[in-house]
Parts: structure tokens; sequence; C-alpha cells
């Protein structure tokens, strides 16, 4: 039985280490939220430290002095990482729709109201929504790059849409999987469906099985996230367990796709197979590139290529030599020159 007391949204915010940032974060909510009709009464906004070895809890703490009842905090006795701090937020959260929300980042203005008027009128199983590059120095070549507004799904916008497989294949498309620029109903989640702990990639891993539940989607293609792009990013740091972790991300996603099928409950669908293959090449591509470079022993080396190999096979619709001819028809002989080079480096 739904509760009517419930509220409508409630943002979940992890934190680990981000006393510089964390106030402008819970700052950019809570302006946004005294801006909505009923002064954002029926948003809930969670706080969860995980063990921060800094000042961020006693900040969260003086947080929730500044908006009195507006904020609650959560805290992890040890570190656990990202994964397991959402985990435990969605499954205390209380709101119809999760709204993800890195400690580092920040909501840009309009945000709130946007969605909330979507949700009102379509009540979609999930909103996507674009995002802003935030860099504390941008330069001339970031505006070129068109990092003011970055496109998270390649499909029509507005909606509600009804189509699953148009809205996965959208998704796969632009490879921006990460969670903070989706909300999603509570109801995806269920029990069975939560962030892998001790992993690295957890959205790409994630996202698609909670869309893969989505029965109606809307795509507003307005930047609500600022994200900042700092040094210590996963692709700005790349190792050999993060590039294993790439490799095999979209597994499970390739077989609860193939069950579906299989089931009748959604038929096969030629864009999304190809879209499906062409992330998997995408992730293939890059922990080959991170194969080429380092400096492994070749029994760790060899290891490492028949694992990513045999994670392509398992994930892909399409293989290799299929989806090179896929690229060829599109035109995209970069893409193709890139997927030849990492297969190489993963067959030698």
């Amino acid at each position: 039985m739904k509760d009517a007391d419930a509220p409508w949204l409630s943002i979940l915010v992890p934190v680990y280490d981000v006393q510089d940032y964390l106030a402008e974060c819970i700052g950019s909510v809570m302006e946004q939220l005294a801006q909505l009709p009923d002064g954002g009464a029926g948003v809930e906004v969670r706080v969860l430290d995980d063990a921060s070895t800094d000042g961020s809890r006693a900040l969260m703490d003086a947080l929730a002095a500044r908006w009195p009842g507006r904020l609650t905090l959560m805290h992890h006795a040890r570190n656990q990482g990202l994964s397991a701090a959402r985990n435990t937020m969605i499954g205390a959260a209380r709101g119809e729709y999760l709204w993800f929300l890195d400690s580092d980042d920040k909501l840009l203005p309009g945000a709130l109201a946007g969605l909330q008027a979507a949700v009102r009128r379509h009540a979609p199983d999930a909103v996507l929504c674009d995002f802003a590059v935030w860099r504390e120095r941008p330069r001339l070549k970031h505006r070129l790059r068109g990092e003011a507004h970055r496109a998270t799904f390649a499909g029509p916008a507005g909606g509600p849409f009804h189509d699953r497989a148009a809205l996965l294949a959208g998704l796969l498309m632009t490879g921006q999987l990460h969670a903070w620029s989706k909300i999603t109903r509570r109801a995806l989640w269920g029990a069975d469906l939560r962030f892998p702990p001790g992993r690295y990639f957890e959205d790409m891993a994630t996202m698609p099985l909670a869309l893969l539940r989505a029965r109606s989607h809307c795509y507003l293609p307005e930047p609500w996230v600022a994200y900042r792009q700092r040094g210590s990013s996963i692709l700005a740091t790349m190792t050999l367990p993060k590039a294993l972790d790439q490799s095999q991300a979209l597994g499970a996603f390739a077989q609860a796709l193939r069950a579906a099928e299989a089931a009748g409950e959604m038929p096969a669908h030629a864009d999304l197979h190809f879209a499906l293959a062409h992330q998997c090449a995408r992730s293939l591509t890059g922990a080959a590139r991170f194969l080429e470079r380092a400096a492994l022993p070749p029994a760790e080396r060899e290891a490492a290529a028949r694992r990513l190999r045999g994670d392509f096979a398992a994930a892909s619709p399409l293989a290799a030599q299929a989806l090179l001819r896929a690229y060829a028809r599109r035109g995209w002989w970069l893409r193709a020159h890139r997927l030849r080079r990492a297969w190489s480096t993963v067959s030698a």
C-alpha cells in the first residue's frame, strides 16, 4: 500500500573525504528546494558519510544545523565504498523516485523544478537529463568540446515514451551510463538490484539493469547536473583491476537482456544489439589501451588478455568481425580502427 506521506523524491548523496566540495553540493540542492511551490516539503535529502578521514562528517553536522530538519544524516562505521554507500541509502530511502548525486557535483538551476514538472505531468519510470562538465579553470578547448552541455541519450526528447529497447539503445549509444543523470522510480530497484560493492565502473554495471525494468521514460535534454572534473577520476588513473572491472561491467545486463528476449518480454531489437556491442567495444578498447602500456609479467598479461576476450564475447551480441562490418556500413572508420587494434592487443 502506498504511503500517502512518503516524499515524491529522495536525493541520495554519498560522502567520502569531500570537505572542500560538500557545502556547494548541498547548497545547490537546498536553494532549489526553497524555490519549489511547496518549499521542497515533498523531497527528502539523505547524506551518508562513508567513514571520511577529513572534516566531511563535521561539515555534514554543520549543514544539518544550517537547514534544520531538511537533511537526514547517515553514517558507516567503516569505509565501504561508493556502491555500499548508495545501497545503504536505497534501503533507507522513502521517496517514490531516487536521484543519486555525487557529493563533489552540484545541481544546476531549474533541475528540481524541471524534474517535478515531468513527474507530475507524466509519472514516468525514469527521467533522463543532460549535464555540464565543471572545471575549476575552463579553457577555450573545453568550450569547443561542448562541455557546457553534454547529452546523455541518443533518442527523441520529451515523452513519455514506452519503448524499452529504444531507451536502452539510446543510453548505450552515448556511453553516458552514470547514475546521477538518471532519476528512477524506487520500485525499479526492488530487493535484488544494487550497486556492486568493491567494484569500479559500478554505474555501468547497474544503470542498464535498472532501466531494463522501466516501462516508460522521459528525456529532458537540459543540463541539470554540473559534473566536477577531477584528476582522480577512474579513467584518469587506470589500473589492471579497473580495466578488468570495465571489461565485465556489462555482462550481467547482457545476460538479463537475453533472458528478457527469450521469455518474450521484449522483442530482439537490432539497434539495441548494435548499441550494446558498440559499448562493449568501447570498454574493450579502453581496457586494451591500458594493457598496451602496462608493464605486466607475461603470464599476467596473457591472463588479462584472455579475460578481456572472454568478457567481450559474453556480453556483445555481435562478434568482433560482425561489429567491424556494422561499423563499415556506417562509415565509422575510426571506431573500426580502434576495435581492430584492441582485438589485436588482446589476441596477441
